[in-house]
């Protein structure tokens, strides 16, 4: 266990704060599969499908989005065996993220809009990613796991990621997510960004896999906001059976 996940520590005493109270979320009452945390009338273990990848995605996690049932990027770690899941405070990185960001094996890259013109000398493209390869380094996706809102805060609160290169996607998707209402249909979830990052460096086995497990989600939880079980296994559903043989 990460030291983030004891709980942020008090900069004045260097205590361990006591942990926040578990967000309830609406539908809390519903009782859920252990295994998926989707309500057990469509449970999502049947379609959780390994994919390998040359990319990793390490996940900078606002704290609040832990306790989400809606939250896309715990799918992410579901499909992709190497994602890893570090929680985000203001005061301090975690450890082992600080650690892993020194090491050489990895080529991190931030992913963030270039839509401010103070960090425009560490803006790259998805060429870079595909040069890193070339040098047999591991390209790192380090995505901000939250609100917009909360994204652009982590973004600008979080100096250990200020030597990073900036990733911006570029992408004609459009979301697909219906659990929560964006502010524009080019606001990806979560899941969705590291669907089409994974697509665009080449790792397009793996995006197929996270897509279809994306698509299961999302209908599966909304079915089930209605108490509705999916009678039929959908064309994403089938295709997840498939893989598994």
């Amino acid at each position: 266990m990460s030291d983030s996940e004891n709980g942020e520590r008090d900069p004045a005493t260097g205590h361990p704060r006591p942990p926040r109270r578990e967000f309830k979320a609406r539908g809390s009452f519903v009782t859920r599969c252990l295994g998926c945390n989707l309500p057990e009338l469509n449970c999502l273990c049947p379609y959780q499908v390994k994919a390998d990848s040359i990319a990793q995605v390490w996940l900078l996690t606002h704290s609040i989005e832990h306790f989400k049932p809606t939250n896309t990027g715990r799918l992410i770690g579901d499909v992709l065996t190497q994602t890893r899941v570090f929680t985000w405070y203001r005061t301090a990185p975690d450890e082992e993220l600080a650690v892993l960001l020194e090491d050489p094996r990895y080529a991190p890259f931030v992913i963030f809009p270039d839509d401010q013109p103070d960090y425009a000398e560490r803006v790259v493209d998805i060429n870079a990613v595909h040069a890193v390869k070339q040098q047999a380094r591991i390209p790192v996706f380090v995505i901000l796991d939250g609100t917009w809102r909360q994204a652009r805060r982590m973004f600008r609160k979080s100096p250990y990621l200020d030597t990073l290169p900036v990733l911006p996607l570029r992408t004609e998707r459009e979301t697909r997510y219906r659990l929560r209402k964006p502010a524009s249909k080019a606001h990806l979830c979560t899941a969705e960004v590291a669907i089409e990052l994974l697509r665009q460096s080449g790792d397009e086995n793996a995006a197929d896999v996270l897509d279809d497990y994306f698509d299961v989600f999302n209908d599966s939880y909304a079915e089930s906001r209605y108490y509705r079980k999916i009678a039929q296994p959908t064309a994403a559903m089938q295709r997840l059976l498939d893989r598994k043989g």
